[in-house]
């Protein structure tokens, strides 16, 4: 077991995975445009988070929960993510998913990548089928921050030895709070504040800012 060295916290939609989940389930429930106008502001910062996010989950009522295998069938890995995060958890890195959106993709996509530590919004279901409402703390901006800060401590790490990579507003916090953050492919609004930046739609392509590997 190689020692562990640090932390690396991811976003997920948009991140880790090409897509925003919440814009399938929304091509699913008749609505794809509607819910992709509202996430595109979402992550451009023209939005409250938690508002818009429960604007679109009531836009899913009645979705049958069956189109979740179907919906995590159509979901891509960001080049390279897989090998970046072997690489990582091979150097002794820890890595934590950290979501605005939904729990059962978020589990899934921990569960193949032997990640421990992950957070998500949970969808209300009844009889099978979504209500349109969430359920619990729903994971905003600050919660994002929250996390990171968390289980860094949680692991005796300091702020130097964190890392955390995302492209929405609602990463910003949590990029500024990290040793490390990494704006990736980001929204214009979170470019304006992060210095470290990657364009290229390659995972590899941030193994260079991590200088405790």
């Amino acid at each position: 077991m190689p020692q562990v060295n640090g932390l690396c916290v991811l976003d997920v939609d948009g991140t880790l995975i090409e897509e925003e989940v919440i814009d399938l389930l929304g091509k699913e429930a008749g609505c794809e445009e509607a819910v992709a106008q509202i996430t595109a502001r979402a992550m451009k910062g023209e939005l409250d988070f938690e508002t818009s996010l429960r604007e679109r989950g009531a836009l899913l009522k009645g979705l049958p929960i069956t189109v979740f295998d179907r919906v995590y069938g159509e979901i891509h890995w960001t080049p390279n993510a897989k090998n970046f995060l072997a690489h990582l958890q091979e150097k002794g890195i820890v890595v934590g998913l950290v979501s605005g959106g939904f729990f059962p993709f978020v589990e899934r996509l921990a569960k193949e990548l032997d990640i421990k530590l992950f957070s998500a919004n949970y969808l209300e279901v009844v009889d099978g089928k979504l209500t349109g409402e969430l359920m619990g703390e729903i994971v905003t901006r600050e919660t994002k921050q929250e996390r990171l800060l968390k289980w860094a401590e949680e692991l005796q790490f300091p702020k130097e030895r964190t890392i955390a990579i995302g492209d929405g507003a609602n990463d910003l916090s949590m990029l500024k709070s990290a040793g490390i953050g990494v704006a990736f492919c980001a929204k214009e609004v979170v470019k304006k504040e992060i210095l470290c930046q990657i364009d290229k739609r390659d995972f590899l392509e941030i193994l260079h800012l991590i200088d405790f590997l």
